[in-house]
């Protein structure tokens, strides 16, 4: 048995069930299959083992799925790839053959269902990997600061790692040698997953992802020309691949596999006492509509539902695009060009009296913290978290205070105005936000690519 060629990725994990992603590699004359075992930590005896047949059609990967597990739980479990000699073997008929598995263990904790156990979450985007002529270029500097947040998570186990945007760069040389056919994307996906830092904190912490524009073309779907349709596919067969595979998006099938076949991308999850939910700010937006739209309307309608239904204490938003503040340049791509439905969005928060909403962010290359309040309803208060970029490319610069609009109103109807304000410095280098959720209050702690906290804000609970 051989160890993955990339992966294992941890990902949607709850109190009683774990999905994990691994690829192996692909075999012309003999049919490739997957697996994992796993036990309880400190317990002898492995599992039977999950296994899958692998297919060329989604690059030799597939995800696999541990049920029946115990809450708040270590678990220890082993994961790798082989191929058989019999063309007709099964996922059924491989588990009575005698293997040999990789030495290699991996861990993994399950989800608490303690509704006030302090949670954890390192939130980040924006990570650039550079190749030249399909090799990493100096890899180690993208892959450098997962080392500080594996480092952050040994020191205190964290309950999720959300990565909120251009987890790669598929245009990163369009100017000179674009990637547009799927073979290239795939293989800029394996260099990206399969460094050793950001592999070793993504086979242990539940890892959540979603694409923001450089998953498919920088600026998409603005910059999209008549000849894109072919990119788009190519992108997303690859995002959906090696990002949404793993997460909440896909429904389970009732013999317990995850149906593979992505029907949006968008999605929530619950943790203790905080719901989030996870927009696609990039694949549904409507722009020469009259009616304006970053989101559908089945998704608009599921986010509006899930404010005004959800139990939880605090509910986290991620958008791959700043929410607010509004940028001086760029606009066009944010928030503020999709103004109405933003208002809507807000508008329901606000005449709801829903508590504790915070947004979370990236794409901008910078990082920080804001508050939206209302002129004339002073129980409104919502929060913004920025967390970008992870590793930046010296092509392009970091986001500075003066970039962002804070002298006039975000949005202002009949009812008033929203006017927004920083909490926090701008922090204009490579780094990555851990959010401690505890009791009444937000801790946000921003840190460096060394793992040294550089900013702290602290945002109380209502």
């Amino acid at each position: 048995m051989n160890g993955p060629t990339v992966g294992p990725i941890l990902g949607y994990t709850t109190a009683h069930h774990a999905r994990i992603f691994l690829r192996g590699a692909p075999s012309q004359d003999y049919p490739v299959f997957a697996g994992i075992r796993h036990r309880k930590r400190g317990e002898s005896l492995w599992s039977s083992g999950v296994y899958s047949k692998l297919d060329d059609a989604y690059d030799m990967s597939d995800t696999l799925v541990l049920d029946n597990l115990e809450a708040d739980t270590p678990y220890e479990y082993q994961a790798g790839w082989f191929n058989t000699t019999h063309p007709d073997h099964t996922a059924e008929t491989v588990a009575k053959i005698p293997l040999e598995w990789p030495q290699t263990v991996y861990t993994f904790k399950t989800a608490s269902t303690e509704r006030n156990r302090a949670r954890r979450y390192i939130v980040g985007s924006c990570r650039y990997l550079r190749l030249t002529l399909g090799v990493p270029s100096a890899p180690e500097l993208g892959d450098a600061i997962f080392s500080a947040i594996q480092s952050l998570s040994a020191h205190q186990p964290l309950d999720a790692l959300l990565m909120i945007g251009d987890q790669v760069y598929v245009d990163d040389l369009n100017i000179v040698a674009p990637d547009r056919d799927y073979p290239s994307i795939a293989h800029k996906y394996r260099c990206a997953f399969s460094q050793p830092h950001i592999r070793t904190l993504m086979s242990g912490t539940p890892t959540y992802m979603i694409l923001d524009d450089h998953e498919i073309e920088d600026n998409w779907p603005a910059n999209q020309s008549s000849t894109d349709k072919a990119l788009y596919q190519n992108a997303i067969r690859a995002y959906e691949i090696y990002q949404c595979s793993h997460g909440p998006a896909l429904e389970r099938l009732p013999d317990g596999q995850i149906n593979r076949k992505a029907s949006r991308y968008w999605y929530s999850f619950a943790d203790g006492d905080s719901d989030w939910f996870v927009m696609d700010c990039r694949t549904q937006r409507t722009l020469k509509d009259s009616d304006k739209r970053m989101l559908g309307v089945e998704q608009e309608n599921a986010l509006l539902k899930w404010l005004i239904q959800s139990p939880a204490k605090v509910k986290f938003i991620v958008s791959s695009v700043l929410v607010f503040p509004d940028q001086n340049k760029h606009g066009d791509d944010g928030w503020q060009a999709y103004s109405a439905q933003r208002t809507r969005l807000l508008e329901t928060i606000r005449t709801n009296k829903i508590k504790n909403v915070i947004f979370v962010s990236g794409d901008i290359h910078g990082s920080l913290t804001s508050q939206l309040r209302h002129s004339q309803d002073p129980d409104f208060l919502v929060h913004s978290i920025v967390s970008s970029p992870l590793c930046n490319s010296k092509m392009l610069p970091y986001a500075k205070a003066n970039n962002l609009i804070f002298d006039r109103p975000l949005a202002t109807n009949s009812a008033g105005a929203y006017e927004v304000s920083m909490t926090s410095r701008m922090i204009s280098e490579d780094n990555f936000a851990c959010l401690t959720l505890q009791a009444d209050q937000l801790n946000v702690d921003f840190h460096d690519k060394k793992g040294r906290k550089i900013e702290s804000v602290t945002l109380a609970l209502m």
